[in-house]
């Protein structure tokens, strides 16, 4: 039982916080410790047990030895009597005999005696030793209780700090990426087919201004040509 407890006692002492550190899933490391306190506990529940059924034993012993003192010391008053009433009567060898026998009840009742005051010592000892390790047994479950509520804590916030940290992430991806750097590209496209747009325009304008100016063109040569006509014809060039 010794060992046990301080066995258990080692494991409440361990650097858990370095075990939970090099452990890749803390959780399951967790339920690991979870899972073998328990099984102390049980081993040690086995063993009160047995320390108490123990003492229940010794108990029951003494009882048995104490009624004996109390028969023996009965037998011995009952010889005594008889020894005493033989007496009385004058019958000295009944009265011898009674005398022998309550003295062989009364060695008999010192004996048990002596056997009782070495129980009851025994009772003491064992009484006190199971109450040590009841209330040991009980610390130990109180831990346990502990343990599962830390157990919930640290889980809770494993799931917490792990949310948080996607969180982060997600805005440290956000906060990266900049959608309006794609404005740019936009508004350059659709600067160049503006300009695409006016350039179509200058040429049409351009392309009729030409046919405008040929018209003029062809007027003047024809007026020049009529102006020939008359020199050649006789005419004094005048119009």
């Amino acid at each position: 039982m010794t060992d046990i407890l301080g066995r258990v006692g080692n494991i409440l002492r361990a650097n858990v916080n370095d075990l939970l550190d090099k452990a890749e899933d803390p959780q399951k490391m967790i339920d690991q410790l979870v899972r073998d306190y328990t099984k102390d506990i049980q081993e040690a529940e086995s063993a009160v047990a047995q320390t108490v059924g123990n003492l229940r034993l010794t108990e029951d012993d003494l009882t048995r030895a104490r009624n004996e003192v109390n028969d023996w010391g009965a037998k011995a008053a009952a010889a005594a009597q008889r020894a005493s009433q033989a007496s009385a009567q004058g019958n000295t060898a009944d009265a011898g005999r009674f005398d022998d026998l309550a003295k062989t009840a009364l060695r008999q009742q010192i004996s048990v005696e002596s056997r009782v005051k070495t129980l009851t010592e025994q009772v003491a000892q064992q009484t006190e030793l199971t109450n040590k390790l009841k209330d040991g047994l009980n610390g130990m479950r109180a831990k346990l209780d502990e343990l599962y509520t830390k157990r919930d804590e640290l889980a809770a916030r494993q799931k917490m700090a792990e949310a948080q940290r996607q969180v982060q992430e997600s805005v440290k991806s956000i906060s990266s990426y900049d959608p309006t750097s794609k404005l740019g590209q936009y508004e350059e496209r659709i600067r160049r087919e503006e300009a695409m747009a006016r350039g179509m325009a200058e040429v049409g304008a351009s392309s009729l201004e030409s046919q405008f100016a040929a018209l003029d063109n062809a007027s003047a040569d024809a007026e020049v040509e009529a102006r020939l006509a008359a020199l050649k014809g006789g005419g004094d060039g005048t119009v």
